[in-house]
């Protein structure tokens, strides 16, 4: 099942509601509680393996345009350094 981004960050939001809602009633180690605990952990998971690649891909094209723009400020300098 293919869910777009807002379908997934609801279905997280629901699941911890569901895991507090069970700790706060019944405890934080009852079986409930656990097993929304890692179905949480799944949903979470699913999201960070379908929408962080995005995340990281944009992290690492500013790391390289910032690089970049450095290499240009310290080019012209080695350059006339020579």
């Amino acid at each position: 099942m293919c869910r777009n981004h807002n379908e997934l960050l609801e279905e997280i939001q629901e699941k911890r509601e569901k895991m507090i809602n069970s700790a706060q009633k019944s405890g934080f180690t009852s079986e409930d509680t656990i097993r929304y605990s890692q179905e949480l952990d799944k949903l979470i998971f699913e999201y960070q393996c379908t929408f962080g690649k995005h995340n990281r891909r944009a992290e690492e094209v500013r790391e390289l345009k910032y690089i970049y723009k450095h290499m240009m400020l310290i080019w012209p300098k080695a350059l006339v350094n020579v």
